[in-house]
Formats: C-alpha cells, structure tokens, sequence
C-alpha cells in the first residue's frame, strides 16, 4: 500500500529535480508585428493566427504600425518525382516546402537574417489509388506547414531586443 503511493511521489519528484518543464507559449520581445506573405498564402494566415493566438503581440496591417516586420522572401511549395518503376511510371515522390525570411525593424535593422526553412517528405505513389494518394499529399503539406510555422515560431521567441 505505501509503494503504491511512495512510487508516483518518487518520480514526480525526480522529473521535478531534473528540471523538466512542459513546454509554454513562446514569450517574444515584441507587441507588435507586420507579416508581409501574399494574401492567399496558407502558411502567412496560418502563423499570423498562431501569433494572434498567442495574445501578447498584435498582427497589425502595414509596417510602418509595427515593433518589427517579417518579411517572407519566398515560399515554395515542390513536388519532385524521385522514383520510377521499370517502365517509367512514377512511384515515389519527394514533397517540399520551402521558406525564406527574414526578421527587421521598420527602419532596417536586421534582427535574424535572411534564412531558410525547409521541409520535406516522401510518398509513394500508385495509379489505382491516385485520389487517395492526392488526399494524402495535401495532408503532408499541411502537416509540414505546421511545422514549418512552429519552427518560425520559435524563432521569433528566440530575438531577445528589438
């Protein structure tokens, strides 16, 4: 009966001692932030409401309104044809997302330089299930999109003064 209780208390207090920590929303060094992605981009929306969500910075419309201004340089989205079978149909493919930006002040101080974030993925690819595997490509950007937003995400966290 008292291992029963003395088991948990033991190993929570050794998380506790190890200084483990679940993981918070980001804390930044800025109120205010102007995104400049193109109006139908998914990623653009899809960080500027993980930002708004976050409640302690204000997505505002134009630069000059803002703390600091990400620009985002390129996005791109590939799919590229990585594997043939013997008579040349496709049978895997690589997908990628690309995104290039760059973190600075209105007036042109460069707070994290022009930078890179990739993702990528591979699927395999059969004819006799291509709406199926069409479905699934679109699941796989999305899921590295995320991805690609939470890594900016902590990225922005990272810069320590404006």
């Amino acid at each position: 009966m008292r291992r029963r209780i003395l088991l948990p208390l033991l190993a929570t207090s050794l998380l506790a001692a190890c200084g483990f920590q679940l993981r918070q929303a980001p804390t930044f060094a800025f109120k205010t932030i102007y995104i400049g992605t193109a109006p139908s981009s998914a990623l653009g929306k899809e960080l500027k409401r993980d930002i708004a969500a976050n409640g302690a910075v204000t997505v505002v419309e134009t630069p000059v309104a803002a703390q600091v201004v990400l620009d985002v340089i390129n996005e791109q989205r590939e799919k590229i044809v990585v594997g043939l079978n013997a008579s040349g149909q496709v049978r895997e493919f690589e997908l990628r997302i690309r995104l290039r930006f760059r973190l600075r002040t209105p007036d042109g101080k460069e707070l994290i330089p022009e930078s890179e974030v990739v993702q990528q993925q591979d699927v395999s690819y059969n004819e006799s299930a291509a709406l199926a595997k069409e479905a699934e490509e679109q699941l796989l950007y999305r899921s590295m999109q995320t991805d690609i937003v939470q890594q900016l995400m902590r990225r922005l966290a990272a810069v320590k003064t404006v």
